[in-house]
C-alpha cells in the first residue's frame, strides 16, 4: 500500500519556523517532521509515499534528493569533486513528489495526485502529526469495518490542569488531563480511491464535504486510538517533541 502525506500548507501558527519551510520540514531532533512520520509506516511495510508539495516544496524535494548526504559520514575529494559515501543511511523508500499548488485546499491536494494512487485502499495522513499508533490494526479495522474511509479518532491531551472546587475550596488538581471526553481527527487515515470522488476540486476541504458527505452515507469509520498522539501547531508543541525525543524514548519512535 502507498502513504500520501499532506505536506503544501502554510503553517502560520508556527511561523517561527515556517517562515524559513514547510512545516513538515521542522525538525525533531535533527529530522524533519515528515521523516518521523515515514518512519512510522515504513515500521509496518509501507515502503511507497506520495507527498502532496505547496508552500516551499523544494525544500522537501532538496531534502529527498539528496537523502543519502543528509544521512551518511562521506569523504570529500575536493580537487577531484568527488564524494565516497561510508555509513549509509539512506531508507528503501519510494516518494513520489507532487507539486499540488500554493493555495490548493487539502482536498484539492488529495485530488491532484489521484493518478499516482492506483486502484487500491491507500494511507492518508498530515505531514505535522506523530503518533505511536499501530498501523496494522489500523488496516485490519478499515477492512473489517468495509467502509470507504477510516479516520483516526483521539483526544488530544489538556493544555492546563484543573481544579476540582467545594464552594470556595479547592479539593483536588489535576495537571493536564486529556481532552474532555471528546474525539478529534487524528490523521492516519485509509481511504478507498473511490473516496476521492468526493472531493469537487482545488478548493475542496478534505475535513469539510468530503468527510461530512461520506459520514452522511454511512462510509467513514473511526479507529479508536488510546495511546500517544501530538500535532505540531505551536512552537509548544515543537519544543515539546524536542523534550520527548531528547529524553531518550520518544513514544512516537516505535522503529
Amino acid at each position: 500500500m502507498k502513504a500520501v502525506i499532506l505536506a503544501g500548507g502554510l503553517g502560520t501558527r508556527l511561523m517561527e519556523e515556517t517562515v524559513l519551510r514547510p512545516k513538515p520540514m521542522v525538525e525533531i531532533g535533527g529530522l524533519p517532521l515528515l521523516w518521523h512520520i515515514m518512519k512510522i509506516y515504513s515500521h509496518y511495510g509501507v515502503r511507497d509515499f506520495i507527498i502532496c508539495l505547496g508552500y516551499k516544496g523544494y525544500l522537501i524535494k532538496e531534502f529527498f534528493i539528496n537523502y543519502r548526504l543528509h544521512l551518511s559520514d562521506v569523504t570529500v575529494n575536493v580537487a577531484e569533486g568527488t564524494i565516497d559515501f561510508h555509513r549509509m543511511g539512506a531508507e528503501d523508500w519510494r516518494v513520489v513528489l507532487i507539486e499540488t499548488g500554493l493555495e490548493t485546499q487539502t482536498g484539492g491536494r488529495i485530488k491532484r495526485v489521484r493518478d499516482y494512487i492506483g486502484d487500491q485502499d491507500f494511507f492518508l495522513t498530515y505531514g505535522d502529526g506523530l503518533s505511536d499508533i499501530d498501523i496494522d490494526r489500523l488496516l485490519a479495522f478499515h477492512r473489517s469495518e468495509g467502509r470507504m474511509v477510516t479516520v483516526t479518532a483521539v483526544s488530544p491531551p489538556g493544555r492546563f490542569g484543573l481544579m476540582t472546587l467545594d464552594g470556595h475550596r479547592v479539593t483536588s488538581f489535576r495537571e493536564k488531563p486529556p481532552g474532555d471526553g471528546g474525539s478529534v481527527n487524528g490523521g492516519f487515515f485509509v481511504v478507498s480511491p473511490k473516496a476521492l470522488d468526493y472531493i469537487d476540486g482545488d478548493h475542496s476541504i478534505w475535513e469539510h464535504a468530503p468527510l461530512e458527505t461520506l459520514a452522511a452515507r454511512g462510509q467513514l469509520a473511526a479507529y479508536r486510538h488510546g495511546g500517544f498522539w501530538h500535532a505540531v501547531d505551536t512552537l509548544r508543541d515543537k519544543n515539546h517533541l524536542e523534550a520527548l525525543w531528547n529524553g531518550g524514548t520518544p513514544p512516537w519512535r516505535v522503529w
